[in-house]
């Protein structure tokens, strides 16, 4: 049995991750979708509704499990023995940070390896912190997440109102 560890932080999930974590469904025997709970940067969902919202979105698929992790990923993909960590990619820059970062894991775990899914190219534009900025400025962002993450993010902005300093401007706004 082959076990790929797809970790993130899914802050919040969307269609993007749901597309990767389906087609390595399909690769793998077991994929765990590990939900990080310490990133180094600002989070709009604390990690248990992460967590949750990861599992609601993902409950369908049969060899899927849905954990939350802290620590270095290499050594939690140890810990579940992980053979594979599955990374998603959608443009140029997405590959250079995965490759150095793979290069850095296959350092520290020589016997993981690490397989990079293409985005589906209706996805390339997509990223967690695009769709918090969309809700944030009161876009549209109904195609982008599935329903329970759309309403989990109308209710952190309504719940956080005009004096958010969560979601950091990036190019939506100009």
């Amino acid at each position: 049995m082959v076990r790929a560890l797809f970790p993130g932080t899914f802050d919040p999930i969307h269609n993007g991750h749901i597309d990767i974590a389906t087609r390595a469904s399909k690769i793998f025997d077991e994929v765990v979708v590990a939900v990080y709970d310490r990133p180094l940067k600002n989070l709009l969902f604390p990690p248990e509704e992460r967590l949750l919202l990861t599992k609601a979105t993902l409950s369908h698929i049969e060899n899927i499990k849905v954990v939350g992790y802290s620590g270095l990923t290499v050594a939690f993909a140890q810990k579940i023995n992980a053979k594979v960590i599955v990374r998603g990619l959608r443009v140029i820059s997405d590959f250079e940070h995965e490759f150095r970062m793979a290069l850095a894991n296959k350092h520290l775990a020589p016997d993981i390896e690490m397989a990079a899914l293409i985005t589906n190219e209706q996805y390339t534009f997509l990223s967690s912190s695009t769709v918090r900025e969309i809700a944030s400025l009161g876009g549209d962002y109904s195609r982008m997440v599935p329903t329970i993450v759309k309403e989990a993010l109308g209710k952190r902005f309504l719940d956080l109102g005009e004096d958010q300093n969560i979601v950091q401007p990036t190019y939506l706004r100009d």
